[in-house]
């Protein structure tokens, strides 16, 4: 009898469970353990940037002359001039901290109702938030002493410290969160304990082992800090995803009357199939990002790929050996309340499947225009996408404090919190003509590194992106210009500005990319060149769908606060790369499992009509808590504090639901209907191509056999 790889896997675990399932373990404790103790490197700001402000930032990582942390505090008076004593509190206070160097005497502003009081961390800038704390608490002494005056702080070491602690806690809502509610779901769907376990168990050991592998890739490919939250998110999803489409399989076929072995094989052969496509489109898809030109998404690439690869070696190799192990055990722990309502919802989830599906099948065409419609005006919203690489004060919200402040500060003194730098090199920055230059631009803003031969030139920017342009593309020409001297401009915004030519530039090639190898697999999976076109304009309208619904909630602020979040008036701008992506590899796990199913129904004898009805029946069950533990996790980190994680939460929460819902129950079936035998038609040039067949035993009862009720989520 021919078996394919994930059946032979499968039989192989099955038969020396004890290897498989000890091996798992020592891989995960020696992958956990190692990254554990090597640590992750973080990206350098040179590395994390590109186009003219990684040119500046790798001067000055070159030559040693990585900027120090800045510092701003602003004390506010109701009259001008009464914020003497305060400023110099507070001067004193944080010089007495040991902490910071290049304190400048307090600025006031135009009114004299303000000052600004500037200083550097010492150290380096990176680790400058693990240092910033006696000096915040130094600040804040100031503070309460003096309730006549307002004193604001704001810097890239005290926002680091907010970020820091902010992702920490974030991180242990999501983990906390997450795995309560998919284990929720689970036992919902399976009434019984051991069975929901499972796929948690697995998806957190497969997170825990991917965290150590990362750790250790991230000394040769340095990470951004958000990375690890990216992983758990994917990770966790898709590995109690894999798990829970084969344990289904395996309880489908035990409930039909199939022996343990038997029922384990075809699952193997099926489900198994359907996890190795799945995990490898998913993983093709991520490669993509490579292609980007950033580091931030080589990173992204890297950890989802990872993460995923372990979560399906898990869901093959481990799963099938557990479940040979446990036997009947695996319906352990049943509670009795949920165990009737799971029966209850099996009968309820392909009666609701049939009769979604009857008025589709009939009136295909109607049905295929109206979803499109749909999806279409859901994604309108998404022509006016602007996109930022958002500031800390966007990310923390307009009400936290270090936003009230970085907006105080900003109106105040225009341009202050976050300036332009200019970084200039030459053979000699001593020479007549470059003193001339420098001088333009002010002695108090201009800081020259003699041995090494660079300038730095701080320029605020008042006007936005406008003043960037025009110092770029006019005042910094107009200065170095004929000096021989090299001069490029970084700082927030020109890396924000350079960051999104690169977006731009990258998103072509990486969609080209994506699109092909998903036309490439799903041609080689199904034979069928109709699927596999269908397939990517399918994930398309998904993902201009959670596009539409991103801008509509965060840039322009709809519905925001129902959420706990606000309009920011543009999306982060690694965003829209990264949904693409994602959606276009996540949305295979339902497509793969959905269509295989059909096309078994449609090998055993069924006409395409009855395949599609059989095929999303038997499936609606899996698909549907499936997806309800994806939008969980998702939702989850749509809930968190960072902007761009509630940008990514809400975006991949919707596009998972209405791929699950519009896309897998409406969408797909009337245009299957509407293809009818086209669907399965294979190009001449390609007949060679390995047919997705399964053996009789494990597609004899799609022609005869009622859609099995005795156990699990069913559909």
């Amino acid at each position: 009898m021919r078996r394919n790889l994930a059946a032979r896997i499968g039989v192989w675990s099955a038969h020396h469970r004890k290897t498989a399932i000890l091996g798992w373990l020592l891989f995960v404790v020696l992958a956990t353990g190692i990254g554990g103790a090597s640590g992750m490197v973080e990206m350098t700001d040179a590395e994390n940037a590109t186009g003219d402000s990684a040119r500046a930032e790798q001067i000055l990582d070159d030559a040693g002359l990585a900027r120090p942390a800045g510092e701003l505090v602003m004390v506010s008076a109701a009259k001008a001039g009464d914020w003497q004593d305060a400023a110099r509190e507070v001067s004193a206070a944080v010089e007495r901290t040991g902490e910071v160097r290049n304190l400048a005497a307090p600025v006031p502003s135009e009114d004299g109702k303000d000052v600004l009081i500037t200083f550097d961390m010492k150290g380096d800038a990176a680790t400058s938030a693990d240092r910033v704390q006696p000096v915040l608490d130094a600040v804040s002494g100031v503070r309460e002493r003096r309730p006549d005056v307002t004193i604001q702080q704001f810097g890239e070491a005290s926002a680091g410290k907010w970020l820091g602690d902010l992702l920490s806690e974030d991180f242990r809502k999501a983990e906390f969160t997450a795995v309560p509610l998919a284990l929720g779901i689970l036992l919902v769907a399976f009434g019984a304990v051991v069975a929901a376990l499972l796929p948690v168990g697995l998806a957190l050991t497969a997170c825990m082992a991917a965290f150590g592998l990362l750790s250790l890739a991230s000394h040769q490919l340095h990470l951004f800090q958000t990375t690890y939250s990216v992983m758990f998110l994917m990770g966790f999803a898709v590995g109690v995803d894999y798990c829970l489409f084969y344990l289904r399989r395996e309880r489908d076929e035990r409930a039909a009357g199939r022996d343990a072995e038997t029922a384990l094989r075809i699952a193997a052969e099926t489900s198994g199939r359907a996890v190795l496509v799945s995990g490898l489109t998913v993983m093709v898809a991520m490669a993509g990002m490579f292609l980007s030109g950033l580091m931030l998404f080589k990173g992204f690439a890297l950890a989802t790929i990872t993460v995923v690869l372990i979560a399906v070696l898990g869901s093959v190799t481990v799963l099938p050996a557990l479940l040979s192990w446990l036997g009947d055990r695996i319906d352990a722990g049943r509670v009795p309340l949920l165990n009737r309502r799971a029966k209850r919802g099996v009968r309820a989830s392909g009666s609701l499947a049939g009769t979604v599906l009857r008025p589709v099948l009939n009136r295909p065409k109607v049905f295929a225009v109206a979803s499109v419609v749909f999806l279409l005006a859901l994604a309108a919203p998404a022509l006016g996408m602007k996109t930022e690489s958002l500031g800390l004060e966007k990310q923390f919200g307009s009400d936290s404090e270090l936003s009230v402040a970085y907006r105080s500060i900003a109106e105040t003194f225009p341009g202050g919190p976050a300036p332009a730098l200019v970084v200039v090199e030459a053979d000699d920055i001593d020479s007549p003509e470059l003193r001339r230059a420098l001088a333009e631009f002010g002695p108090d803003k201009v800081t020259v590194h003699r041995a090494q031969n660079i300038a730095e030139i701080e320029v605020p920017l008042p006007d936005g992106e406008a003043g960037l342009a025009g110092l770029r593309d006019k005042r910094v020409p107009a200065a170095f210009d004929g000096t021989g001297a090299q001069a490029y401009v970084t700082g927030e915004l020109a890396g924000s500005v350079d960051f999104n030519s690169q977006l731009k530039r990258g998103i072509a090639p990486v969609f080209a990319f994506i699109t092909a190898v998903t036309f490439l697999l799903m041609l080689f999976c199904f034979r069928s060149y109709v699927i596999a076109v269908t397939s990517i304009l399918l994930n398309l309208l998904s993902v201009c769908a959670a596009y539409g619904v991103m801008v509509a909630v965060f840039q322009h602020g709809w519905g925001a606060s129902l959420i706990g979040s606000e309009g920011v008036g543009a999306i982060e701008a690694w965003m829209p790369l990264f949904v693409l992506v994602v959606l276009f590899g996540l949305s295979m796990d339902y497509h793969v499992f959905v269509v295989s199913r059909i096309r078994e129904a449609r090998q055993a004898g069924l006409d395409t009509r009855a395949a599609i009805d059989t095929g999303i029946r038997r499936t609606a069950g899996a698909v549907t808590g499936a997806a309800m533990i994806m939008v969980a996790v998702f939702a989850v980190f749509g809930t968190l504090s960072m902007q761009d994680m509630q940008q990514m939460g809400v975006g991949l929460a919707v596009a998972v639901l209405l791929d699950a819902t519009i896309v897998r129950m409406v969408l797909l079936p009337s245009a299957m209907a509407l293809l009818g035998e086209r669907n399965w038609r294979t190009p001449r040039g390609l007949s060679w191509l390995p047919a997705p067949d399964h053996d009789e035993a494990g597609t004899a009862d799609v022609v005869a056999g009622p859609v099995p009720t005795g156990s699990g989520l069913r559909g």
